[in-house]
């Protein structure tokens, strides 16, 4: 189906287009000013470090639903080998070929397009096979850290793991802003926590994929009106999967990536960081998450850690 009135109105709301300049490509990311960083920096306490990637793995999250987007094939390309002659040093060295996006990442503003632009206006076709993302490509986003809020939806509705096709409404992020004990503000990195990741861990791969709980039509202007520099879940799809519209596929990336220049990320495992956050009673910490600098990328891994 064609983008219904409804997301066009939206979209008006929350467009950040020329907001930074017409030349700009790194969109909310621009929030992120040394002077966050430094608030951010003061928020460890303990100095508790907490990984969020899942293991970059053959038989990874990635089922052949997304064409093209496979799991790591990881491959020796040496095994001991003596480069220099017999006895000298010996050296292993491999190689992957991936789907940028296979495993935990972030998704680049050049990811999605809709009405054949990009964020800032840029055109869809500067995107090319061989060169790539002319525009916004995922290396522009240059060391993202800031202060991270985990908004941990289902732990603020009692639950372990919000039911399938759940839609993570605004209401859920302000009950979950509410459990967190502080008000997400300009230039924070949002991490939405359904529990759905637990369903990989499981190996349920199917089950994680579809149906799955996700973010609603509704709360890119949540995010807008707090001028989050980036959003990050525990999802495949980030919204909600099947859409909440029937037949309306991915308009919360399009909101988003195009219309606010706002970075998506999938695939995050928050299960230990929720624990963590409950044990010590508090919800915000350091949040060291650059991505992969993949020239042209429409997307890289990404290896985050929450420090408390």
């Amino acid at each position: 189906m064609t983008l219904p009135a409804e997301f066009h109105e939206i979209a008006k709301r929350v467009n950040n287009w020329g907001r930074w300049g017409t030349a700009d490509e790194i969109g909310t990311l621009n929030l992120i000013t040394d002077a966050v960083v430094r608030e951010a920096a003061a928020t460890i306490r303990t100095g508790r470090r907490v990984p969020l990637a899942v293991p970059l793995r053959q038989d990874g999250i990635q089922t052949g639903m997304i064409p093209g987007r496979v799991n790591p094939l990881h491959t020796m390309i040496a095994v001991n080998f003596e480069m220099f002659g017999p006895g000298t040093v010996a050296t292993s060295d491999d190689a992957v070929t991936m789907g940028l996006q296979a495993g935990t990442h972030w998704d680049g503003l050049a990811h999605v397009s809709h009405s054949g632009k990009l964020y800032n206006g840029r055109p869809a076709d500067s995107i090319t096979p061989h060169d790539r993302a002319a525009f916004s490509g995922i290396d522009k986003a240059g060391p993202l850290v800031s202060r991270g809020v985990l908004l941990d939806v289902a732990r603020a509705r009692g639950a372990e793991r919000l039911p399938e096709g759940h839609v993570v409404t605004p209401e859920d992020l302000d009950a979950a802003e509410e459990l967190a004990g502080t008000r997400v503000r300009s230039g924070d990195i949002a991490l939405v926590r359904t529990g759905q990741i637990q369903r990989y861990l499981a190996g349920e791969k199917e089950a994680y994929a579809f149906p799955s709980p996700g973010l609603s039509l509704r709360t890119p202007e949540w995010f807008h009106a707090r001028d989050v520099a980036a959003v990050a879940n525990d999802t495949l799809t980030f919204e909600a999967f099947p859409p909440e519209i029937e037949d309306l596929w991915m308009p919360v990336h399009a909101l988003d990536l195009v219309e606010m220049g706002m970075l998506q990320g999938q695939n995050w495992n928050l299960e230990e960081l929720s624990e963590a956050c409950a044990e010590e009673g508090r919800y915000v910490f350091l949040l060291s998450a650059p991505p992969e600098p993949f020239v042209g990328g429409a997307g890289a891994p990404v290896v985050p850690v929450a420090i408390l």
